[in-house]
């Protein structure tokens, strides 16, 4: 059973989502043979790459529902399995975006991919650029699943199409997000701190925190005041979620995290951390170990600094500021108490996780 990051969704609902998560790639593997044995494998490798999660928005979702008094339980699911179906879209574009072969612990696809071209003779250059375009277009596969999915609910018309904008809005903002970071990295924007806390909102939040959050609420026809109080929520969560994200992307611990803790440096990535730095005296420094070039001792002087200057305590304060924010909302929402107790707990589970 995959661990949850809440105790929203139950084991009855996680085998649920799973159980229809399996039932899609069983369907879409067997659709796919088809058109010739390599996209079979390619959906066989999405698959895999959907394994391993935490299945917060699917959690999300029907734990909203279901403590909202909702009755559309069938729906809930199918709508809990299309944000995991997006998720696992984002991370096979982000993969592609940052270059990253490693993911949960293990080779991602775009580093089966890479392999299995090595093994069968090909060169680097045309190795990189089939996996690529295989992590690409899986991601935009389901990108397009997760739309159908919520387009063929069985619930009134109404409610669908305000399920769909919902995760047009999600796509769109996070889509937003994603533009902006690369744009940062690369130099083409502004590296100011405000630049960088709207991307670090836009990159995450919508379509892991608030979208779901919104989508659980619409689905249990809560009232247009409930759902925009959890829109705000979700967003302060959202953020405290990627800065937390950010720290564990230098300071975390590999083994726990799955996920390299020099990727982020060695691709020159501008979080709120280095945002912090830049206007400190160690910058100087400091930007000359920033690079796809930086080896170990190089990356271990950096967390000195980034310590030393008081970036790594001004993100935690940031951190604690969005927390802080999100259960005020909480204290003043009109939400049952079994509710905003559960929802507190996700805001701090989701910044004080170690992985």
């Amino acid at each position: 059973m995959t661990a949850v990051l809440t105790r929203f969704i139950s084991e009855q609902d996680a085998a649920a989502v799973e159980s229809r998560l399996a039932g899609h790639w069983e369907r879409r593997v067997t659709a796919a043979a088809d058109f010739g044995d390599d996209y079979a494998a390619l959906w066989s490798a999405i698959a895999r790459s959907a394994t391993g999660g935490k299945l917060l928005r699917p959690a999300l979702v029907l734990g909203l529902h279901e403590q909202l008094g909702g009755d559309h339980g069938d729906a809930a699911v199918e709508v809990a399995v299309a944000f995991e179906l997006l998720h696992t879209g984002f991370l096979l574009h982000d993969d592609v975006i940052d270059g990253d072969l490693v993911r949960r612990g293990r080779r991602n696809m775009l580093g089966e991919r890479v392999d299995q071209a090595l093994a069968a003779g090909i060169n680097g250059a045309d190795a990189e650029r089939w996996a690529q375009a295989s992590a690409i277009l899986a991601g935009d596969l389901l990108i397009h699943d997760a739309q159908a999915v919520i387009a063929r609910l069985a619930v009134p018309e109404p409610l669908r199409l305000s399920l769909l904008d919902l995760l047009d809005d999600a796509v769109f903002a996070s889509a937003a997000g994603e533009l902006a970071d690369v744009a940062l990295s690369a130099g083409t924007a502004r590296p100011g701190l405000h630049t960088v806390l709207e991307m670090t909102t836009w990159k995450t939040a919508p379509y892991s925190f608030s979208a779901p959050l919104r989508a659980g609420a619409v689905l249990a026809g809560a009232p247009a005041q409930t759902v925009a109080v959890l829109a705000r929520f979700g967003g302060l969560v959202g953020r405290a979620f990627q800065l937390r994200d950010d720290v564990l992307g230098v300071f975390g611990d590999e083994a726990v995290t799955g996920k390299s803790t020099i990727g982020d440096i060695r691709e020159g990535k501008v979080t709120a951390m280095i945002a912090y730095a830049r206007e400190t005296p160690s910058w100087a420094e400091l930007r000359g170990l920033l690079g796809r070039d930086a080896a170990d001792g190089d990356v271990a002087r950096l967390r000195v600094l980034l310590v030393e200057c008081g970036a790594l305590d001004y993100v935690e304060g940031l951190i604690s500021h969005a927390v802080a924010e999100s259960l005020a909302m909480l204290d003043d929402a009109i939400l049952p108490e079994a509710l905003r107790a559960e929802l507190a707990r996700l805001s701090h589970q989701a910044t004080e996780r170690v992985a």
